[in-house]
């Protein structure tokens, strides 16, 4: 196959990449143009997120995976939220409108959206059929998916993989965490009841492939492994897993001080989340216990 690619230098887009070219399928990069890049260095095809994409470079592709969106790690002042809801909402809707004219359509758009969407729900066990939550990540999570209509509605099967807490010590939460449990400085979290929905960064790259070529999958989808855990049972098994005490916890009115809303969203709120989709079209988790997924991922 085809594959074109938005965001393919980034945590998941670089192995991703990797994975489809060890597969033997042609990836092309959808990028911003960059100062001095030559010989290969720049993307394959150049675009601005909000306003233009060359789509005839897009003619014939098989399959088109949106990966791109600004971080939402870091504080969510108000111009922050607006580059991280902008980012998102034309970035998508630019992609779904080229690929809906195009006379040679892809098969498949998978564009990215993020649990976030849930909001935070306690103890309650979300799968693809549960409603958004409310406030600013479901609202993002709405807009986002909402965005790829045009695609959709051009019958371009169209993918939401919504993207648990992705697990590896090159980058993501995981990174941020290492360093403190390491030196023996982790702790829970606030109450530590908080739920936490991960998948290993391995198996977030198969899924995201199994979405690509299966062509029974369509909508949202969860990419989580089966079981999540609270973060006192995160805190324990990682704090097992580095031979490390985890005996210093982080109260939550300090993570909201450092943090502000982003912190109290993506820290001391969460999502129980299971992947029922996956498990229905027989996708086999490689990693379905979080101390197999640690130790797999390299955490020592």
């Amino acid at each position: 196959m085809k594959v074109a690619i938005t965001g393919a230098s980034g945590f998941i887009g670089t192995p991703f990449v990797r994975q489809l070219q060890t597969a033997g399928h042609t990836v092309l990069r959808i990028g911003r143009a960059r100062a001095g890049a030559s010989g290969g260095a720049g993307p394959d095809i150049v675009w601005d997120a909000a306003t233009t994409l060359d789509a005839a470079r897009l003619e014939g592709v098989d399959a088109v995976v949106h990966l791109a969106g600004e971080s939402i790690a870091q504080r969510w002042t108000p111009e922050a939220k607006q580059r991280i809801r902008l980012s998102r909402e034309q970035g998508t809707s630019l992609l779904a409108r080229t690929l809906a004219g195009l006379a040679h359509k892809p098969r498949v758009l998978v564009s990215m959206s993020a649990i976030g969407i849930y909001g935070n729900r306690g103890d309650e066990a979300l799968d693809e059929s549960s409603a958004p939550g409310r406030g600013f990540f479901p609202e993002i999570g709405t807009a986002w998916e909402g965005a790829a209509e045009p695609a959709r509605a051009a019958g371009i099967r169209v993918v939401h993989p919504r993207l648990g807490i992705v697990l590896s010590p090159e980058g993501g939460a995981l990174a941020k965490m290492l360093p403190i449990f390491s030196l023996g400085g982790g702790g829970t979290i606030g109450s530590g009841r908080q739920w936490m929905s991960w998948i290993s960064r391995t198996d977030a790259l198969r899924a995201l492939e199994f979405l690509v070529v299966t062509e029974s999958m369509q909508g949202a989808v969860n990419l989580t492994a089966p079981a999540p855990v609270t973060n006192a049972g995160f805190t324990q098994v990682l704090g097992r897993v580095l031979h490390r005490p985890t005996i210093v916890p982080v109260p939550a009115f300090a993570i909201k001080l450092l943090y502000g809303d982003m912190g109290e969203a993506t820290v001391i709120e969460g999502q129980r989340v299971l992947p029922r989709k996956l498990l229905e079209a027989g996708f086999l988790f490689r990693h379905q216990t979080l101390e197999d997924a640690l130790k797999a991922e390299g955490v020592r």
